[in-house]
């Protein structure tokens, strides 16, 4: 088993692949990690490959003799990386995938944006069946063309591809600082710019937290996923019979509350809680489907979401920097 992870050196890459070298299940298989813009340390299970799978000869060399693809690499609001990326680049290795006679599952893992994120209103659960809705900006058009890329390939020739959309990936102390009013921020909304200056500055030294409010006034759901949990889909859908030419949703059992998160930080923690109105949907993503057919399950909840978050010490080689928000 040759398995190849592109955006390897990402949350999701160096987790996974820290898992498939511990995990005996994979004693015998090896890795080929697709680098770009960073590496990793060296392995004897472990093979570095370095290029952006923009460009043909890169795709086509890092899927020499590999049975398993598991596709991370991704690109935010960036038009032209997106559809070198994110598009172009997809297609190439889906190319030479479906010409491989070694080639045996393409895991590709999805998002939710390309069903719309908070931007549109559900009228129920999300499951697997509802359709592609982009919200405006090129990124989240990307993730709708990556699931009927993966799709259609299975329709035309037959791959045994696999699609895990997963919402915001959490890891580490990521959590603790998507609430931060200060210019340490992890992601959106950019807390710091829906209030007045003053009241920003004496917000991020005090640690007070947003508690956004959907269209309807309500404290929003957002769904989000841990790396840990989204890395065990991952390990849940190689080889599995179940998971072929399937989509899951792979996210937490509820979606985060923000009046749950602000109930409980005020509890546990002392820190108190400012409204933000927007004009964002609460929506919940279903993943029963992933429970039933792939026997995983989430292991992270809101408490155990929020605790690590804030208990987590950083290192001094483990600085806190972002290289790509989610």
């Amino acid at each position: 088993m040759l398995i190849l992870v592109t955006g390897a050196t990402g949350k999701v890459g160096r987790n996974l692949i820290a898992r498939l070298l511990e995990d005996p299940r994979f004693s015998g298989a090896r890795v080929r990690a697709l680098c770009h813009n960073r590496t990793l340390d060296a392995h004897d299970r472990v093979e570095i490959a370095r290029g952006s799978i923009a460009d043909r000869p890169v795709a086509e060399q890092a899927l020499e003799g590999v049975t398993h693809v598991v596709h991370l690499a991704t690109c935010k609001e960036t038009p032209a990386d997106v559809m070198d990326v994110t598009v172009k680049g997809l297609f190439w290795l889906l190319e030479g995938f479906r010409l491989s006679r070694r080639a045996r599952q393409f895991i590709l893992i999805g998002g939710d944006a390309g069903i719309g994120h908070f931007f549109y209103r559900h009228d129920g659960p999300i499951t697997e069946d509802a359709p592609h809705m982009a919200y405006p900006g090129c990124y989240a058009l990307s993730k709708v063309l990556e699931e009927v890329m993966l799709e259609q390939f299975g329709i035309q020739y037959g791959i045994n591809g696999c699609c895990l959309r997963a919402p915001w990936i959490m890891e580490k102390d990521d959590f603790r600082y998507t609430l931060s009013f200060g210019d340490d921020v992890f992601g959106g909304p950019d807390w710091k710019t829906l209030v007045p200056a003053e009241d920003a500055k004496r917000y991020a030294r005090n640690g007070t937290v947003p508690l956004l409010r959907d269209a309807d006034g309500n404290p929003l759901k957002r769904n989000f996923v841990h790396v840990d949990d989204l890395v065990s889909a991952i390990v849940a859908a190689i080889d599995n019979p179940r998971a072929q030419r399937q989509l899951f949703n792979i996210c937490m059992d509820r979606p985060v509350d923000y009046g749950e998160v602000a109930d409980y930080l005020k509890r546990t923690r002392g820190l108190d809680s400012v409204d933000i109105p927007s004009q964002y949907h609460s929506n919940w993503m279903d993943n029963s489907k992933a429970k039933y057919l792939l026997g995983w399950k989430p292991d992270y909840d809101l408490e155990m979401l929020i605790d690590s978050a804030w208990t987590y010490e950083r290192s001094k080689d483990d600085p806190r920097k972002v290289w790509y928000p989610g």
